[in-house]
C-alpha cells in the first residue's frame, strides 16, 4: 500500500494529507440548516451535515492531493450515525482515487488488536460471506503494549497490502511526559522507533515498508534523529499549520530520494474560511478557501524542500 502512497504522492507532487476531522462548528449554517430540516436537531442531523461538509472539500481538493485522513473520534462523538459517515467518507475518497489514513489509534492486546485490524483494515467472515467493514488503507496504531498489539496489524499489512502509523513522537504539548524519558540513557520515542523499524522490516512493498510511523511537526529536531532511525519507513507528520509546523521545519522528515513523509494538515485546510488569510471566500465558499490552504501547503512544502536540496 505504501507503494500506492508514492504513486499518489509523484503524481500530484505533493507530500500532503488532508485531515477531515470536522468539528460541527466547522460545519457552515447552510449545511448544517440543511441537514437539520431534514434529519432534525439529532445525531442523524449532525452526521449529515459532516458528510455534506466533508463532500465539498473532497470535490475541490481531490486532484491536488495524494491522501486524507479522516480521525474516527470526530465521526464516532455521532455514534452510530457518525461511524455510518465515517465509512461513506472512505468509500468516496478511494473512488476519488486518495489513499485513506484512518486516525484510529488503536491498539491493544493480541486478540483485541486482531479485531481492530479485520474491522479497519482487513476483513471478518460473517458465515459465508466476507465482509471488509471499514477498508482504510492505513490506521495509525498505539504502540503502549508491544509487539502483543502491533503483530496483528503487522500480519494483515503484509496479507492485505494494507499499512499502518505507529505512534512515535507526537505533536501535543504534553507529549514528553512519557515520551521523552530516558531509559538506559535513550529517550522512549528513539526506542519505540527502533522497534517499528524491525517490525517494518517484515512488511516491505518495494523501497519502504507498509510500517510507518508518527512523528510530530512541532518536534523538528527529535525528527531528524527519528529519520535516520527509521531510513526505511515512511513518516506521517501531524502538526503542521494550525498547531505551528511549517515547511522550512520539515525538510529533515524526507529522505534524499524526496520521499519518505507525509504531512498533515487538519483545520489549518478544513476550516480555512475562518481563518483570516481565506475570510475573503466567505462561508458559503469553504470548499474553495479549502483548496486555496492546500495549494499554499503545497508551494510551502515544495519551497522549503527544493531551498534543502540546493
Amino acid at each position: 500500500m505504501v507503494q500506492k502512497l508514492i504513486e499518489n504522492i509523484k503524481k500530484t507532487g505533493a507530500p500532503i494529507v488532508v485531515g477531515l476531522d470536522p468539528m460541527l462548528d466547522y460545519v457552515p449554517d447552510r449545511i448544517k440548516n440543511e441537514a437539520f430540516a431534514e434529519y432534525g436537531e439529532t445525531l442523524k442531523g449532525a452526521a449529515e451535515a459532516v458528510w455534506q461538509f466533508n463532500k465539498g472539500i473532497v470535490d475541490a481538493t481531490y486532484e491536488l492531493i495524494p491522501a486524507v485522513k479522516p480521525q474516527a473520534a470526530m465521526y464516532e462523538q455521532f455514534g452510530v450515525p457518525g461511524m455510518e459517515v465515517f465509512e461513506r467518507t472512505v468509500s468516496y475518497c478511494q473512488k476519488k482515487g486518495l489513499v485513506v489514513i484512518g486516525d484510529v489509534k488503536r491498539g491493544d492486546i493480541g486478540s483485541t488488536s486482531g479485531a481492530y485490524a479485520a474491522g479497519h483494515l482487513g476483513s471478518v467472515a460473517v458465515g459465508s460471506n466476507i465482509f471488509e467493514p471499514f477498508h482504510e488503507d492505513f490506521v495509525t496504531v498505539n504502540p503502549y503494549l508491544g509487539t502483543d498489539g502491533i503483530k496483528p496489524f503487522v500480519d494483515v499489512c503484509k496479507e492485505q497490502n494494507k499499512g499502518i502509523f505507529i505512534l512515535v513522537k507526537t505533536s501535543n504539548p504534553s507529549s514528553g511526559e512519557f515520551q521523552d524519558r530516558l531509559i538506559d540513557g535513550k529517550p522512549l520515542y528513539e526506542l519505540v522507533a527502533e522497534k517499528v523499524a524491525e517490525w517494518g522490516t517484515d512488511a516491505m512493498d518495494g523501497e519502504y515498508s507498509n510500517v510507518g510511523a508518527v512523528v510530530g511537526a512541532t518536534y523538528p529536531e527529535q525528527g531528524k534523529v527519528l529519520r535516520k532511525i527509521l531510513p526505511l519507513s515512511f513518516i506521517l507528520v501531524p502538526g503542521y499549520g494550525a498547531q505551528g509546523g511549517r515547511g522550512k521545519d520539515l525538510v529533515h522528515y524526507f529522505n534524499e530520494d524526496g520521499l519518505g513523509a507525509i504531512v498533515n494538515s487538519s483545520r489549518g485546510i478544513i476550516a480555512a474560511y475562518k481563518n483570516e488569510a481565506y475570510r475573503h471566500f466567505g462561508e458559503d465558499n469553504y470548499a474553495d478557501a479549502s483548496r486555496q490552504a492546500v495549494l499554499d501547503m503545497i508551494e510551502d512544502i515544495r519551497g522549503a524542500l527544493c531551498t534543502q536540496r540546493q
